[in-house]
């Protein structure tokens, strides 16, 4: 079942119809899902921020900042004020996304590639 993004319970959230709306399926490098439901209007941050205040209990891997979440959309992380809408998502549909904990980044290596450390995974940009 979808979370609701609601004014009661953020203040940037609107009241948004299907079309002006997405629903984002979360999924963690666990494999555990939720499902949040967003205005297309909504800002990475302002999701990231939001998941990390109502975090699922269902989710053991509770960090202790928003600022250590990223979003990947695509294969792609997505960053700060980016808005929703500057993804073409479908309204009123289902779009994945993942939700990955940073827990260390190395900002390069000898051979100038930057590599990545997500939840024990490591990845290379």
């Amino acid at each position: 079942m979808a979370t609701e993004v609601s004014i009661s319970e953020c203040q940037w959230a609107q009241s948004v119809s299907s079309s002006e709306s997405v629903n984002l399926r979360l999924i963690l490098v666990s494999g555990k899902t939720k499902d949040f439901v967003f205005s297309l209007n909504s800002s990475v941050e302002e999701i990231i921020q939001y998941v990390f205040e109502h975090w699922p209990s269902e989710w053991e891997e509770k960090v202790k900042s928003a600022s250590l979440l990223k979003l990947i959309y695509h294969g792609r992380f997505l960053h700060g004020s980016l808005p929703l809408k500057t993804l073409d998502l479908p309204p009123g549909k289902t779009t994945v996304l993942h939700l990955v904990t940073r827990e260390n980044i190395a900002t390069s290596t000898s051979s100038g590639n930057a590599y990545y450390l997500f939840s024990s995974k490591l990845f290379k940009d």
